[in-house]
């Protein structure tokens, strides 16, 4: 990677930089077919899908018994490991969870709030070709802490026995074996075998999230998920190997995944892009490494000043942001826009992704400036109470009938008067 200084990006390079897309646009027109053909033939279109995008013609959608098989069939040591991180994650979102309340405001009102849980619910898991009983972690657990009724898992089929084996684990009710946009339209709107859930969170690739963004309305969703992100901010005391260690790891995710580093050091600055340059060759995912090294959206960024390097840290709004200074903790303040914040050389990426605690599933393509990652609001509904004493909607009134009246709704002001009035008399 070449280093390039912050000052002489063009306005193209920052739109690339800080504009990142999700890369759906072009696969929406198939997307939307898939969802009209989901909804209106059910299970006939989700197998003739998977059989067309996946090579597998799938007896059984529905494989929700098979989990506990896989749980029991995986090494002691992969079956370690998935307990803890359940666990870790488990105690993470339970101390996320919002305590009901009421309170007297005084002159005779008692508002307040309560929590509920969605009832029924659909987390995306990725699959095909690889295993990820992480993002099974990750998306039903929250979902669970909640206290969701039916917690619902749709993954890519012939599902591995370590995404099986986590989704077990952390607690869902059933498990369908089909991916792509088909899966989340049979989510959506439900089939003969799939039952309709009122929420789909979870990562997937770009049918996912073009179906996502699609059926948005006639679903709730967490958000539009793009390629994953990583940005390191660093200075002069940063080991570049260990920077380098953390953009080589997310650039593994995907080809179209952006990684970059800035610092306002000159030397750190070279170090870092040769540290990257000598991690590369020779891996598993040469070719995918390589591909997202080489995105517009990649790069090791000099900045004239620390101040510069947080300002465009705040612009790039990564999902995933490395804290690698000397005194990482007094950046923290600084930084407005991330999805999950890593602070210190022992705090890498990979700790987030698998087992530390917090969730993985975050916001992507700048999203993290409006928006955080998947938590245990993301499957809860808040609703308010109140209770007016006679007295205090007798103080209230003027200030009620003077607004509706102002505008236009009369019945909003005879429901005040009507309750105010007659005791006046």
């Amino acid at each position: 990677m070449q280093v390039r200084e912050i000052r002489d990006l063009s306005p193209a390079d920052r739109s690339a930089l800080f504009d990142r897309s999700a890369g759906i646009d072009e696969v929406r027109g198939d997307v939307r077919e898939i969802i009209a053909r989901v909804r209106e033939e059910g299970d006939v279109a989700v197998r003739e899908y998977t059989e067309e995008f996946d090579d597998v013609q799938v007896g059984t959608l529905d494989v929700t018994g098979e989990t506990v098989r896989a749980y029991d069939r995986i090494d002691d040591d992969l079956r370690t490991a998935i307990d803890e991180a359940a666990e870790n994650v488990r105690q993470f979102h339970e101390a996320q969870l919002p305590d009901d309340w009421r309170r007297d405001f005084g002159m005779g009102r008692e508002l307040g709030r309560r929590f509920l849980p969605i009832d029924r619910v659909g987390v995306y898991v990725p699959g095909g070709s690889a295993a990820y009983p992480s993002s099974a972690i990750m998306g039903v657990v929250p979902a669970t802490v909640a206290g969701v009724e039916e917690v619902a898992v749709a993954t890519p089929p012939e599902p591995h026995d370590a995404t099986l084996a986590a989704v077990y684990a952390a607690g869902a009710d059933a498990v369908y074996q089909v991916g792509g946009a088909q899966a989340v339209a049979a989510l959506a709107y439900g089939t003969e075998t799939v039952d309709r859930v009122r929420k789909i969170a979870g990562p997937g690739g770009r049918y996912v999230s073009a179906a996502k963004a699609e059926m948005q309305g006639d679903v709730d969703i967490d958000f539009v998920a793009g390629p994953s992100e990583i940005l390191v901010v660093a200075d002069g005391t940063a080991d570049p190997d260990l920077v380098a260690a953390d953009v080589v790891a997310q650039a593994e995710h995907d080809l179209h995944a952006a990684v970059a580093a800035v610092t306002a050091d000159d030397d750190a600055a070279e170090a870092i892009a040769d540290a990257i340059a000598d991690r590369v060759a020779g891996r598993d995912r040469e070719e995918t490494v390589r591909a997202a090294l080489d995105n517009e959206a990649s790069g090791v960024f000099l900045a004239r000043s620390d101040s510069e390097a947080v300002l465009f840290a705040n612009e790039y709004a990564p999902e995933h942001l490395s804290i690698r200074t000397e005194n990482p903790e007094a950046l923290l303040p600084r930084i407005e826009n991330a999805g999950s914040v890593f602070l210190g050389p022992y705090t890498p990426v990979a700790a987030g992704d698998y087992a530390a605690g917090p969730n993985h599933v975050l916001p992507t393509g700048g999203r993290a400036r409006t928006s955080g990652g998947l938590s245990v609001d993301t499957f809860l509904r808040g609703t308010t109470v109140q209770r007016i004493s006679e007295e205090a909607l007798d103080d209230l009134s003027t200030t009620i009938v003077e607004l509706a009246e102002a505008e236009g709704l009369a019945a909003h002001a005879e429901s005040v008067r009507a309750r105010t009035e007659d005791r006046e008399q």
